[in-house]
């Protein structure tokens, strides 16, 4: 079992030597990877539109920037981001970002990719929401062209590269491209183009195995072979309820959720550090202490 957790941007607020610092601290307590999430910027309500899901002045670090300081101050543990919201990006530029990243990391990035869900911030990014899931597949077959190819052509309907060329190529060679989201288009997405399946928080088991056999149908209607595709899924979201405000407290609930997971075929679980901030460790050094803890707990139970 491998575990990610889903950085928290609100490290931010006691200065960047302690956003630092909590990355040297997961790395130290052994996790596999530190992942980072990607919304540029939030919409407030307006007469139009509902409020996003999260307060619109809710902290959040660019996830590319962030990552690259990440690649400076660690030596071993991975770099992902879970996810880039892809189809609001120049996928040409993306590729350059993720290439750089993976050779000035030495070989340790995974890209974790998806549609997102805030129409408001597609439209101060200058991107259409509407095509966004088939823009989504294109920039997903560009950015392996740029990683892969030494001349890079491709005639797409949303992307033209006519005859140009990317170096340095990542030193892990074609990047691994992680799917984020539950939809039924992210679950075919999975199955048809990823590398892997990030899922978010679905707490149902049968929701679960449904959406794992969904991917791997997908898969097998594809060509591939399912079996390629990896797993994960994320322990506990940010809560968006009172009722949902403790759940990382209790070691114990946690640790079962990871040894679930494990017993339905998932190879990595995310550990979200935002929602162990809520949960009452509410300093920088808190949650490193009760990521550390929960790493020990987590391994001695499932490896």
């Amino acid at each position: 079992m491998k575990l990610s957790v889903d950085y928290p941007s609100v490290a931010f607020r006691e200065g960047p030597d302690k956003v630092l610092d909590l990355a040297r601290a997961i790395e130290t307590a052994g996790y596999d990877e530190i992942a980072v999430f990607d919304h540029v910027v939030m919409g407030y309500p307006t007469e139009d539109r509902k409020g996003p899901r999260y307060p619109p002045q809710m902290p959040i670090l660019e996830a590319m920037m962030l990552l690259a300081q990440f690649a400076v101050v660690t030596d071993r543990v991975g770099l992902s981001t879970e996810v880039l919201v892809l189809p609001q990006r120049q996928p040409v530029l993306t590729a350059k970002q993720f290439s750089t990243l993976d050779t000035l990391s030495g070989g340790r990035v995974r890209v974790g990719v998806g549609v997102g869900w805030q129409q408001s911030e597609y439209e101060a990014l200058g991107e259409d929401f509407t095509d966004r899931g088939r823009r989504m597949d294109e920039a997903i077959e560009v950015m392996r062209r740029c990683w892969a190819d030494e001349q890079i052509d491709y005639d797409g309907d949303h992307y033209v590269l006519d005859a140009i060329a990317m170096e340095p190529k990542p030193p892990q060679g074609s990047l691994p491209v992680w799917i984020g989201g539950g939809s039924p288009a992210a679950l075919r997405r999975t199955g048809q183009l990823g590398d892997g399946w990030m899922g978010t928080a679905l707490v149902d088991t049968e929701a679960m195995t449904t959406a794992m056999a969904t991917i791997r149908r997908h898969a097998e209607e594809a060509g591939r072979d399912p079996n390629t595709i990896g797993m994960q899924m994320m322990l506990q979201p940010p809560p968006t309820s009172a009722a949902d405000k403790d759940w990382y407290a209790d070691h114990d609930q946690v640790v079962a959720r990871v040894e679930l997971l494990a017993e339905l075929g998932f190879e990595w679980v995310s550990l979200n550090a935002t929602a162990v901030f809520q949960a009452g460790a509410r300093s920088v050094d808190a949650m490193a202490d009760q990521l550390a803890q929960l790493h020990e707990k987590i391994r001695a139970a499932v490896g």
